[in-house]
C-alpha cells in the first residue's frame, strides 16, 4: 500500500477536521488508497502556522475537545487512510486548503486508524503488507 508522510498538525487536520487537500510541489499520477503518516518532526512555528491557517474551519474546537496539543498529538506513525482521487494544479484551486503554487492531492473517504508507529519517507512510499490493519469502517 502507498503512504504519504505529513507533518503535524496537518495530518490531524486531514483525518479529523476536513482538510481535503495535501499540498505538494510535485505531481502524482497515483490514484487509490493512501495511508496518512504523521511525521515525527514538528516545530512550534509549524504548529502555530497550521492552527492560524485553520481558523474558521471548526478544527480548533475539535482539537480542544479531543485534548490535542503539540505535546499529545500522535507523531511518527500511521494515523489514517484516505483515497487519493486527483492531483489538481494550483491554477485550478478546488479547496480553501489548496495553496498557491502547489499541486493539490485530493483526499476523499478519509478515516482514522489506530496509531501504528512507523518511520516515514519522502514522496509516496510503499508500506509492506501486514504493517497496518485497516479496520472495517462503513464508507
Amino acid at each position: 500500500m502507498k503512504a504519504i508522510s505529513i507533518r503535524q498538525p496537518w495530518a490531524w487536520l486531514i483525518v479529523h477536521a476536513g482538510k481535503d487537500i495535501e499540498n505538494r510541489t510535485w505531481p502524482t499520477r497515483y490514484r487509490g488508497p493512501v495511508l496518512i503518516h504523521a511525521a515525527k518532526g514538528m516545530t512550534r512555528e509549524e504548529w502555530e502556522d497550521a492552527w492560524t491557517f485553520a481558523q474558521g474551519t471548526g478544527a480548533s474546537p475539535k482539537a480542544v475537545a479531543a485534548g490535542i496539543t503539540s505535546d499529545t498529538i500522535e507523531r511518527g506513525g500511521f494515523v489514517g487512510i484516505a483515497d487519493l482521487t486527483d492531483c489538481v494544479p494550483s491554477a485550478r484551486r478546488v479547496s480553501r486548503w489548496h495553496m498557491p503554487d502547489c499541486f493539490g492531492f485530493k483526499l476523499e473517504n478519509v478515516r482514522p486508524i489506530p496509531f501504528v508507529p512507523y518511520t516515514g519517507a519522502l514522496g509516496l512510499f510503499d508500506v509492506p503488507e501486514g504493517i497496518v490493519t485497516i479496520p472495517e469502517i462503513a464508507r
